[in-house]
């Protein structure tokens, strides 16, 4: 599937909608709820089995999903601020909270994210900080906007800071 031409329309979140969907151990998507087909705006057979990178917007620095994977390893859940590109060019940013969900064994079944609209507040602070991760990485590599990342939270949590945006 070829990579949709950018757009600057963005998408209106309603405080209403939550987005859901569920992915394999590869990431590859395996369910959605409705709203999520609406705002990415491909069809349930586009994207069932489809990796859920199809909705990487270019502006969304790498670290950030290093930072998810590496929780989500550890079986630890993340919040994320994630700037999701729809098959027609638009755009659309989330506050993403994803997490492990394991069997009563203890095996792995299945990643879940569930996402709401992102508050004014974290789009006022995220959107220069990610600009500013993405030029680091475009300069000097994933390394360098990790570097600047571990600046900005100050040894706290990444899930802390960016709750503590969502909330402010």
């Amino acid at each position: 599937m070829s990579r949709p031409t950018l757009s600057s329309n963005e998408i209106e979140v309603k405080p209403v909608d939550i987005i859901v969907s569920k992915a394999d151990e590869a990431g590859d998507i395996t369910y959605a709820n409705p709203i999520f087909y609406k705002l990415s705006g491909y069809t349930k057979k586009e994207l069932n089995f489809a990796p859920h990178s199809i909705l990487r917007h270019p502006d969304m620095p790498k670290v950030v999903f290093k930072c998810l994977w590496e929780s989500l390893q550890l079986n630890n859940e993340i919040h994320a601020f994630v700037k999701n590109l729809s098959k027609d060019g638009s755009f659309y940013w989330v506050m993403a909270h994803v997490r492990s969900t394991l069997n009563s064994d203890g095996s792995f079944r299945n990643y879940v994210s569930t996402r709401k609209t992102m508050s004014a507040n974290a789009r006022a602070t995220i959107e220069p900080l990610y600009a500013k991760l993405l030029e680091l990485e475009n300069s000097g590599g994933v390394e360098a906007s990790e570097a600047e990342l571990l600046k900005v939270l100050e040894g706290r949590a990444f899930n802390e800071v960016m709750d503590e945006l969502q909330n402010n």
